[in-house]
């Protein structure tokens, strides 16, 4: 192992192919965006250069203001559902279940491989209130709660908050997952020791298993994060960014400004905002984690 290591021949070929891909697919594309974000209009058509107004547009413009609180509201309700109730589930499987685990994950795992045009349109199924009552509502009415039936994505109220159950429901098995991993390299010896010394469940769970959970937990946060602020299928899916704006993301209003109203150096200068904004949010995550406090 250590003459393989030593080898810098052989440590090129494992890691400059994979290097060049990433460089690829990552760097040039995001170099690609910021030099169009410099331009204005329409390649080939009205392609001139701006220089930094694209970004001083953004200032101002009223709807990208209004998708950029739309996606932090999203960011903030999905992302905190995925991980809290993944780690439900995943304290669930390590401790609670006796019989049935193994399928009882399948089933919770299952939406996470579904197509999200699938997904979108049972959800629309679920929300329905015309021609007939989907689902929920139908549950609302049998139950008596008739005052609370009403168009579900068909209202700004309650849009949002539709989408954010709908991509809990099909992520919180993956994190479940991740977080089941992480339980089950606990010793059981710390766990029988916490018992003999007292510990309830609550104080286990405060003093023992989440401090040593944290790094799996900074880790869920991050993929969490970085899945939510890019948002796009599913709010397409479910309710195509509306009623009016109510669900349109900062990936909405980009492909919108970019692939419908032609303004490719706008709608790059919204692209290179998102990435800004994955990058902050990712190191105020890992500003958290254990090793760099």
């Amino acid at each position: 192992m250590k003459h393989v290591l030593g080898n810098k021949k052989a440590i090129a070929l494992f890691v400059v192919p994979g290097l060049i891909l990433y460089v690829g697919l990552v760097f040039v594309p995001v170099i690609w965006s910021f030099v169009y974000s410099l331009y204005s209009g329409t390649p080939g058509l009205s392609w001139s250069f701006s220089g930094l107004k694209n970004y001083s547009k953004l200032l101002i413009d009223s709807k990208f203001h209004e998708s950029l609180m739309v996606t932090i509201r999203y960011i903030l309700t999905t992302m905190l559902g995925m991980v809290v109730l993944g780690l439900a589930l995943a304290m669930m499987y390590r401790f609670w279940l006796v019989k049935f685990k193994n399928l009882i994950r399948t089933i919770t795992f299952f939406p996470v491989i579904l197509p999200t045009v699938a997904v979108g349109q049972l959800f629309r199924k679920i929300y329905e209130i015309q021609p007939n009552y989907g689902l929920l509502n139908s549950i609302l009415d049998a139950i008596g709660l008739h005052d609370l039936v009403q168009p579900w994505i068909g209202q700004a109220s309650t849009a949002l908050g539709c989408l954010s159950v709908m991509d809990i429901w099909v992520s919180v098995g993956f994190y479940a997952v991740i977080f089941y991993g992480g339980l089950i390299d606990i010793p059981d010896d710390i766990i029988e020791a916490a018992k003999v010394d007292g510990c309830n469940s609550w104080q286990m769970f405060k003093n023992i298993i989440f401090p040593l959970l944290r790094p799996i937990t900074i880790t869920c946060l991050v993929f969490a994060f970085a899945g939510t602020v890019k948002v796009f299928e599913s709010a397409i899916a479910l309710t195509n960014g509306g009623p009016g704006s109510a669900t349109t993301t900062l990936s909405m209003y980009m492909y919108n400004v970019a692939f419908e109203y032609r303004n490719y150096g706008y709608g790059s200068a919204i692209a290179i905002v998102i990435f800004l904004i994955c990058i902050i949010g990712t190191r105020i995550i890992r500003f958290f984690d254990v090793k760099e406090a």
